[in-house]
């Protein structure tokens, strides 16, 4: 074990500077300074270019690579013929508005030079729900993972430069972290342990979103299962770390609350009806919330983690609680019809 560079310098612009430096390793001037790393600067150039036009195969030979043009937090032009814009997050997820003013950018300085097309890549080695990527995708983005830096690190990993170690060692604690749940006690999950949870679960059944969400008592990972309507009111399953909870919007951005009706009828009718079919179904794990709130997104009913998810010192088994899920969800579809 020794310090890392990385573990210290854990901002987002500490990595632009090493995707920069590694692409500027790409230009053949600086192939015999390190053979190693030239090649692997130009193959993550290819990788890169790769995802937008999938039968590139032209020698890499030049490359120009720097940060924060016009916002852009990398640039690279290659070959005098490509130009490759990235949006690199870590944690951190997109602006509004900022990918398609880059784009466009982007386009507008290919035209006046006689590029093709821009190559957007959205370099994202934390985590992010698929449906927050789905929508960097359709603004003409593709996306660089952390599991894409990871294989094309790998295959260059005996490199002798302490930067490149350093970078590819965090980034493999990272994934690593990020796979623990699988086989960690269910007491024992942090952030990390949920993030992996929830990837995991949007490859097996649909969800709306999941993210990080920070209030006062500290803050919980959450993730929102589904978007029904029970008449007007957005009627939903969401996962709040421990706790499955039915769930009802009276947002008025969403709905709009008759002038005889209250949020809390709203969330006592709900209820009612959910303890009621419960019952009917046996669904004894189905009970009333600790306290009742008020605001626009309430709980009506829960579900203790150990009666979805596994008790403190059990480990995850991912059928049942897959099945779990999909059964909670069928139940509150069918009765909210």
């Amino acid at each position: 074990m020794r310090p890392n560079i990385f573990d210290i310098a854990t901002k987002e612009l500490s990595q632009d500077a090493f995707i920069t430096w590694l692409l500027q390793f790409a230009d053949d001037k600086y192939q015999s300074a390190n053979p190693l790393l030239n090649k692997c600067g130009k193959t993550f150039v290819t990788q890169l270019i790769q995802k937008q036009i999938l039968d590139f195969n032209e020698p890499i030979s030049k490359v120009e690579a720097g940060r924060q043009w016009e916002n852009i937090d990398v640039w690279a032009e290659v070959n005098d013929k490509y130009l490759i814009i990235i949006e690199d997050k870590t944690y951190t997820g997109q602006r509004e508005g900022q990918l398609a003013k880059y784009k466009s950018t982007a386009e507008k300085w290919c035209i006046n030079n006689n590029y093709e097309k821009p190559i957007c890549i959205y370099l994202k080695t934390g985590n992010e729900s698929q449906n927050s990527l789905s929508q960097v995708q359709q603004q003409g983005y593709s996306i660089f993972s952390r599991v894409d830096f990871i294989n094309l690190l790998t295959q260059f990993k005996d490199t002798s430069n302490n930067i490149f170690t350093d970078f590819y060692e965090r980034l493999t604690r990272i994934e690593k972290s990020n796979n623990e749940f699988e086989n960690k006690l269910i007491k024992d999950w942090n952030g990390n342990d949920w993030q992996g949870f929830f990837q995991f679960l949007e490859k097996q059944i649909p969800i709306i979103n999941w993210n990080y969400v920070n209030n006062p008592n500290g803050g919980f990972w959450n993730a929102v299962l589904n978007w029904d309507y029970w008449g007007d009111y957005p009627a939903y399953l969401q996962l709040e770390e421990g706790k499955l909870c039915f769930k009802v919007s009276t947002d008025p951005e969403e709905v709009e609350l008759p002038e005889d009706m209250t949020r809390g009828e709203v969330r006592n009718q709900l209820h009612d009806l959910i303890i009621t079919k419960a019952n009917e179904f046996g669904l004894n794990n189905i009970r009333r919330p600790d306290r009742f709130g008020s605001g626009n997104y309430m709980t009506v009913t829960v579900v203790d983690r150990e009666n979805w998810l596994g008790a403190d010192n059990e480990t995850l088994d991912k059928e049942t609680v897959v099945k779990t899920l999909t059964d909670y969800l069928t139940f509150l579809r069918d009765i909210i019809k």
